[in-house]
């Protein structure tokens, strides 16, 4: 299944930034040099989440494990560019699937353990898939039984496994043809108010990104990776990419469990994981954070939302851990603030490499991205303070939404750059930084309120485990702010004045001040971490009987 462009090919190809590997290429590379090396440990909770014990591959075994499925596979009847759902935990099969699905010429669709009825039924829609692979019981819910009422034709997660330990046949394997430019794999987009999209990455799209964290958080040969996040989409595949280019092991949890999660980072000998800025925040602010040893982690790379300025310097004074701050999309678009292109680690927070802008280098010499941020009447912004849109383009970035054509004249510029739906600020001639999601700022009396730079700002104080700032109506100022607020000690929380008075006292400005609060005992979130303000807003309709508003205006 080939879907970029001849064009876009051909282009990428002459500047020798695609090439004629495969993902498939890289596992088989591996396989030869370090078939000894651990490529994969289990979660330690494997058998409480799904009843079957954890294990550890080696490269080794994991590359007979993908040869085996694959054979598998095609013998079940899955064809060249046939689409399977994979809806699992982070457990070694789900990896293997990745490249046996691909082996066997299909397309891995995988999707999140929360999703239902109604989103499975959309994915199968949109991808006309030919197999469904699950687990028959997760947390008490059954995933096979839901696929069944639904007709898809299903294996179970043990039959998988089952495959694994079968004799591949190679012969029957190598016949099948896979291509640099063949999609390795469906993932669908993080959306929290509609239908997901389909987002088809390419192997020469998923090389080009698996460049990405080498090349800008300095990941090294036989790095130890721990993947908290599931594997469904770009920010699990933060972690896989990490570890397919340092042929290293990949240590895997999912879903997060914070003791656990803390017991592998300190066991395990981690040198790289991922964490959203929620959870930086909460291990800082544990009660026994000074006799935690994190010695062995090099750098941790956050998203889903800007990470606080304090939590980034606190990693790096107590451990002398580099945080490096990701923006990125299952579309494939990426940029990374790490310490190679963004030395200064007091700007590392809020500021990204501008790449692509004509006359810049960068050491991490990631060519052929190209980023620009563009007003509403599609001009584009140069000069510091300026916010637009940013739009995108680069080898990393996909084709276009799965079987949606008719969303490409608004996804896509003319000149082929893809809508983010991002807003970026321009900080100076080398560097932007993430404003806001367009439906996430706050206009409050004329002034743009960015709710990332709120939730950052309340985050600071000592009370406040975490937060979602999000817009109410207001009659006079157009919008105002509330706060939804999770307090670290439920006895004794934070109240809006004392948090007000604490921003007050750190000098920020009297119109991005929260004028409403309320505390909750959870941030809703999907599964890649992005705080659902939909939900939070549906809840703030009525008004609180408690709300006081700050007595200053701007």
């Amino acid at each position: 299944m080939i879907l970029h462009s001849s064009a876009t090919i051909e282009r990428y190809t002459s500047d020798g930034l695609w090439g004629d590997r495969t993902l498939l290429d890289v596992v088989a590379a591996h396989v030869a040099h370090v078939p000894e090396r651990v490529a994969i440990v289990d979660t330690p909770d494997r058998e409480a989440l799904i009843g079957t014990p954890a294990t550890s591959v080696s490269w080794r075994e994991f590359g007979h494990a993908v040869d085996a499925i694959a054979t598998g596979l095609v013998r079940r009847g899955v064809k060249k560019d046939d689409v399977v759902v994979a809806q699992l935990p982070n457990v070694w099969e789900l990896i293997a699937l990745y490249f046996a699905v691909s082996r066997a010429g299909g397309v891995l669709s995988p999707v999140a353990m929360q999703w239902r009825e109604t989103e499975l039924r959309n994915v199968f829609d949109a991808s006309r898939a030919r197999l469904y692979i699950g687990v028959k019981d997760f947390k008490g819910f059954n995933h096979i039984a839901m696929a069944d009422k639904l007709g898809c034709d299903a294996l179970a997660l043990e039959d998988i496994t089952a495959m694994s330990a079968q004799a591949p046949d190679k012969a029957l394997l190598d016949a099948i043809s896979i291509g640099p430019n063949d999609i390795f794999s469906l993932c669908w987009s993080s959306g929290t108010e509609s239908y997901a999209k389909g987002c088809p990455m390419s192997h020469n799209n998923w090389l080009y990104q698996m460049r990405l964290l080498p090349n800008t958080a300095g990941i090294q040969e036989g790095d130890r990776v721990l993947a908290p996040a599931p594997m469904v989409n770009m920010t699990g595949a933060v972690a896989w990419l990490s570890w397919l280019a340092a042929r290293g092991t990949l240590l895997l949890h999912h879903p997060l469990n914070v003791e656990l999660f803390l017991k592998q980072i300190l066991t395990e000998r981690v040198q790289f994981t991922i964490l959203v800025p929620a959870i930086l925040n909460m291990i800082l602010k544990l009660p026994n954070v000074d006799q935690l040893d994190l010695s062995s982690i090099r750098s941790i790379a956050t998203g889903s939302a800007p990470p606080s300025r304090w939590s980034m310097e606190e990693f790096k004074r107590r451990w002398n851990i580099e945080i490096c701050n990701l923006w990125g999309q299952t579309e494939g678009t990426g940029l990374v603030g790490g310490p190679v292109d963004v030395p200064d680690f007091a700007m590392r927070s809020d500021h990204f490499p501008w790449w692509g802008k004509p006359g810049l280098e960068w050491p991490s010499n990631m060519e052929g991205v190209q980023a620009k941020l563009l007003d509403e009447q599609d001009r584009e912004c140069t000069q510091p303070g300026q916010v637009g849109e940013l739009v995108y383009r680069g080898p990393n970035v996909f084709a276009g939404y799965y079987r949606r054509p008719d969303l490409a004249p608004n996804s896509f510029t003319p000149d082929g750059f893809f809508r983010t739906g991002d807003f970026f600020i321009v900080r100076d001639e080398r560097h932007i930084g993430f404003f806001d999601r367009k439906k996430d700022i706050i206009i409050r009396g004329g002034f743009n309120i960015s709710a990332a730079e709120v939730e950052n700002l309340v985050l600071t104080h000592p009370g406040v485990q975490e937060v979602a700032a999000v817009a109410v109506p207001d009659d006079i100022m157009g919008e105002k702010t509330c706060i939804m607020v999770v307090p670290k000690d439920k006895a004794r929380p934070p109240t809006l004045e004392d948090i007000v008075a604490h921003l007050k006292q750190i000098g920020v400005a009297t119109y991005k001040l929260p004028e409403r609060m309320e505390l909750i005992d959870v941030i809703p979130r999907n599964p890649v971490g992005k705080i659902l303000k939909a939900q939070l807003r549906q809840h703030l309709r009525v008004p609180a009987a408690s709300d006081r508003p700050h007595s200053e205006s701007p």
